[in-house]
């Protein structure tokens, strides 16, 4: 890559309102309150599906006791959660294409609710329904998160796509966090973890009832065509097929893709296991026989911290890797040089970033400073989510909205089939390994972090695959730009075919 890049001039874009939107009415189906509301309960909705997928995380230690199952099974409730919810995905990019995708939401939501509740009726000697349960939930969470993008995508573009979706994907940390902390927090209160779990579902009802009143479905390239001279009117729908087999030629989606499942492989292990460990370690520090030892509050201080850390650290790094991805893409300090490659760069900045400050997590997870350990948790957090928004908005800006609800779906399923869907498993089945009938603190610490040091290898590969993602970053944007008929008016040719790579 040599050279210096110029893309266009940004046009007066379509972000909240266009020129002919203000006209509208404000409650009208693209006026700002609808806009508002409709973002607003696309963020609920999200926060609350990551704040079930770590309720259960927060109370990981309980549900091994009263199920009787060791880490590799305790792994597989993750895992199996995560095998239906990217199985499903594909099915659900296939509807969002071709049908509203306001009742898809809605069914996928109702299935949720009423599967999280269901899991926490089963009795200690049903592990199995337990399984199937959650795997259920994950069915109904596919439908949510292959769909919203595509929606955010429809209702802006350029900066303001960017900042929705960094606004959209701010709900992976906050949910994630609530998660640990709730789900401690309230089984602690009432002596029971299933409870910790169904506070999720109850306020999922009131998500059903804000989606029937107030959500609507733009229509597909809305934002694209209300931008003035950025696209033709229509785009041809586009077979099944004919989508896999441009998706199969785009280097970008490819590259991505993959890049994005190993990060995400080591976020997913971190998740689910590192609380765990924690707790294991703070057993072996005290003396203890198990961590059920350990005292309540310390249960809830450990989790709520975690949590808390989750939380801030993703809202900061989300932030901070789309903002830094800004800049990029307009050439402003610390950049001394602009890129539409900025997206993948900024990917794999982050990925560069959490190879150090992993390795320094790692040897400090037993520390009488726990401010030291919270510290370099929060770096870590950081890094590993500078990808959240970015990579979605580098996929939206290489894929023509007819296709990018099967894009997504595959993204999602590939990086949930090897990354965090495989990764809570084959790190418990490598623990048990490493253990073997030894079941005390000690050597479940031991063979977990020994476990952890697996994870250099994918946050290595993740660096790597987003470098070569932005290399084929521009060709692909342009094919997509081609096929929308983008034209610049003024020289009449597509508008994004002139800047020499960065």
């Amino acid at each position: 890559m040599s050279g210096a890049e110029t893309p266009p001039k940004d046009e007066p874009t379509s972000e909240i309102l266009t020129k002919s939107e203000k006209k509208d009415d404000f409650c009208s189906e693209s006026g700002p309150f609808r806009t508002v509301l409709m973002i607003a309960i696309l963020l609920i909705i999200n926060t609350l599906n990551y704040m079930d997928r770590y309720t259960v995380s927060g109370v990981l230690t309980s549900v091994q006791t009263y199920y009787s199952i060791n880490d590799s099974t305790g792994g597989l409730i993750h895992t199996v959660f995560l095998v239906f919810y990217m199985f499903a995905s594909p099915f659900c990019g296939f509807l969002s294409d071709r049908y509203n995708r306001k009742w898809i939401i809605f069914v996928g939501i109702a299935i949720w609710v009423v599967a999280v509740l269901g899991s926490t009726f089963v009795p200690p000697n049903l592990f199995w329904v337990f399984l199937l349960m959650r795997g259920l939930v994950g069915i109904g969470e596919a439908s949510y998160s292959v769909v919203a993008p595509t929606v955010i995508a429809d209702m802006f573009t350029d900066v303001m796509r960017s900042r929705m979706l960094m606004l959209f994907y701010f709900a992976i940390p906050v949910g994630s966090g609530l998660g640990f902390i709730v789900g401690s927090v309230v089984s602690s209160w009432t002596g029971q973890w299933q409870w910790g779990i169904r506070i999720t579902a109850i306020l999922g009802f009131g998500c059903l009832i804000l989606i029937i009143l107030f959500f609507r479905d733009p229509e597909r390239g809305r934002a694209e065509k209300k931008k003035n001279g950025e696209i033709k009117g229509e785009v041809e729908d586009s077979s099944y097929f004919d989508t896999l087999v441009d998706l199969c030629s785009n280097v970008t989606f490819i590259t991505s893709t993959i890049g994005y499942t190993a990060i995400i492989f080591v976020v997913g292990m971190l998740a689910w296991w590192l609380p765990t460990a924690i707790l294991q370690g703070e057993a072996w520090d005290k003396g203890l026989n198990s961590t059920e030892d350990l005292p309540r509050d310390k249960k809830i201080s450990l989790n709520f911290g975690f949590g808390a850390t989750v939380c801030f650290g993703g809202i900061f790094g989300v932030a901070l890797g789309t903002t830094l991805s800004f800049l990029l893409k307009k050439g402003l300090p610390p950049f001394f040089f602009q890129t539409r490659r900025a997206d993948a760069l900024v990917c794999a900045l982050g990925s560069v970033f959490t190879i150090p400050v992993f390795f320094f997590l790692l040897t400090n997870l037993i520390t009488e400073n726990g401010t030291l350990r919270t510290t370099i948790f929060f770096l870590v957090i950081i890094f590993t989510s500078f990808n959240w928004a970015t990579n979605v908005d580098l996929l939206m800006s290489v894929v023509i909205p007819q296709r990018r609800g099967v894009a997504t779906s595959y993204q999602f399923l590939l990086s949930h089939l090897f990354g965090d869907g495989s990764s809570p498993y084959l790190i418990g089945l490598l623990s048990d390994s490493l253990r073997g009938s030894e079941d005390s603190p000690r050597a479940r610490y031991d063979s977990l972090v020994t476990s952890f040091k697996f994870c250099f290898a994918p946050i290595f590969l993740s660096g790597v695959f987003f470098l070569v993602a932005a290399y084929y970053t521009v060709r692909d944007q342009d094919k997509a730009a081609s096929i929308m008929g983008k034209i610049d008016k003024r020289e009449g040719r597509s508008s994004r075919s002139s800047p020499v790579d960065a």
